[in-house]
């Protein structure tokens, strides 16, 4: 009787504090196996940001087209309005650069674009650097191997000032002999320190090796120190009429500024720019005159005593710009060697360790360019690093892209164009690039829809531009060091050349 009351008097208190009591233990004997309930599944706690929503297809970017106008004597005029910011950029390209210095004469459209701005119209160099300084401006001159350049950039409201002066630099120069021996001399000097330079040095010799001498790409668009000794005042104001003429002029403007505002400026300040004297304007560039027959080297170095890294380089046959398969190409070499999470940088400075960072490119030339791979490595693994970035061009030649890869230089399309086009100067700086590489106006959005349509089959028939067989292998740094490095990896011996791009001839035994 009792028994039964504390077993009511625990079921009583054990519902009162909402619990079950437990059942009376059993003997081992009388013990049965206990019953498994199966485990319940687990709930999904609900993600209080919502279902993950999925992204659209991106849409492709095609960059706004200039309105082309015609201004006086010949110049064309690219007109881009952007009123969003009170600033203007000006570009002013003509279609000529190094590919047109005469024989003897490699650096001579560099150092004629930079006496430019060394004065013009009524000012002194000094005066007109303060004058720029003054309202706020920037304004540079430069040279490339198709074309030169000069660019503006300033204010709104100090526009018309400030084009007054571009004007006198580009139609205007003085061309003094007090500042020529000084720009001269500085031009002279930077040549003699480019072969302390190891990179510098390797871009020369790649060009010198690749094209051959007398050849409009053979040469560096700064010159060589030998043909700079011998280049005179007189040869550089009859470059610049030759090569600063309104007739192979493209004026490019964009910001805030109207088609009026932008017409007026050049009647008043480019009107009387004249080509009068100089001779005709010889349009697209021909095609090159033979010149004698030239095959490349395999491997050339250039000996760098005790110098604590090389710089490596492959060097083969490019395309032209306007090449349909440039585009394209493009899209090969960013996952190649054109982006930080490329092939080459990832093995060469992320898997090993050897290098800072390792690119390539395709240069973008009006005649068929050149591709370039390149990276500066620790002089100790000069050949092992050689052998991987040649591995690394092979099985790009030979596969091509991987679909994520497709993926995701088609990305990197899209934004680098977005960036091209991010701002006034950049897009002054674009449209004048691709005047002077005799581009339509509208061409980087057509090649930017090409590279979006791209399919993985297309590339890899292309990917055999990038093939290192029969290509040209450039080595700065320790002969003694890495020479025994390229001679395990079945290079041979390779033939020494100076930093002026020269072969050295080797001596001759007594």
């Amino acid at each position: 009787m009792r028994a039964r009351n504390a077993g009511a008097l625990i079921a009583l208190l054990a519902a009162a504090v909402g619990c079950e009591p437990k059942a009376p233990a059993q003997s081992p004997a009388r013990a049965e196996a206990p019953q498994k309930a199966p485990p319940a599944a687990a709930a999904q706690p609900a993600d209080p940001l919502g279902s993950k929503p999925e992204l659209p297809k991106p849409q492709p970017f095609t960059p706004p087209a200039p309105v082309v106008l015609d201004g006086p004597n010949g110049i064309k005029v690219w007109l881009l309005e952007r009123h969003a910011l009170p600033i203007v950029a000006v570009s002013v390209a003509v279609a000529s650069g190094s590919a047109d210095d005469p024989k003897g004469a490699a650096g001579l459209a560099h150092i004629t674009a930079d006496m430019l701005d060394e004065g013009a119209g009524q000012r002194s160099a000094v005066e007109l650097s303060s004058a720029i300084n003054d309202l706020g401006a920037t304004l540079a001159v430069g040279a490339r191997a198709d074309g030169s350049v000069a660019t503006l950039s300033v204010l709104k409201k100090n526009f018309d000032k400030a084009f007054s002066l571009l004007a006198d630099v580009v139609a205007r120069p003085r061309f003094e002999a007090k500042e020529w021996k000084r720009v001269s001399e500085l031009w002279q000097n930077d040549l003699r320190k480019r072969g302390d330079d190891p990179t510098r040095v390797s871009a020369l010799v790649s060009t010198a090796a690749l094209y051959g001498p007398g050849t409009p790409y053979g040469h560096p668009v700064e010159g060589l120190l030998a043909d700079a000794k011998s280049i005179g005042l007189p040869a550089v104001k009859a470059f610049y009429k030759t090569a600063w003429r309104p007739d192979r002029a493209v004026i490019s403007v964009v910001g805030d500024i109207t088609r009026d505002e932008v017409m007026q400026a050049i009647a008043r300040d480019l009107g009387a720019w004249s080509g009068k004297g100089a001779p005709a304007d010889k349009g697209a560039p021909a095609a090159p005159a033979a010149a004698p027959a030239w095959k490349p080297p395999r491997l050339v170095l250039v000996d760098r005593p005790g110098a604590p890294q090389s710089v490596i380089a492959v060097v083969r046959e490019g395309v032209a710009a306007s090449d349909p398969r440039r585009p394209l190409l493009q899209l090969i070499n960013t996952a190649l060697g054109g982006s930080f999470t490329s092939r080459l940088n990832q093995n060469l400075r992320e898997d090993h360790g050897w290098s800072y960072g390792a690119a390539s490119a395709f240069s973008e030339t009006k005649r068929p360019g050149a591709f370039v791979a390149r990276a500066s490595v620790v002089a100790e693994a000069t050949g092992p690093a050689l052998k991987e970035m040649l591995a690394e061009l092979a099985k790009m030649a030979d596969s091509g892209l991987t679909r994520d890869e497709l993926a995701k230089v088609q990305a990197q399309d899209r934004a680098d164009l977005v960036s091209a086009y991010e701002t006034v100067n950049r897009t002054a700086l674009r449209l004048g690039t691709l005047a002077r590489l005799s581009l339509p106006e509208t061409f980087d959005g057509a090649a930017s829809q090409a590279r979006q349509q791209a399919t993985l089959a297309g590339l890899a028939e292309l990917a055999r531009a990038v093939d290192p067989k029969g290509a040209t292998l450039v080595v700065v740094g320790p002969r003694q060091e890495i020479l025994p490095q390229l001679q395990a990896i079945g290079l041979g011996e390779p033939e020494a050349w100076d930093v002026e791009g020269q072969p050295i001839q080797p001596k001759k035994a007594p």
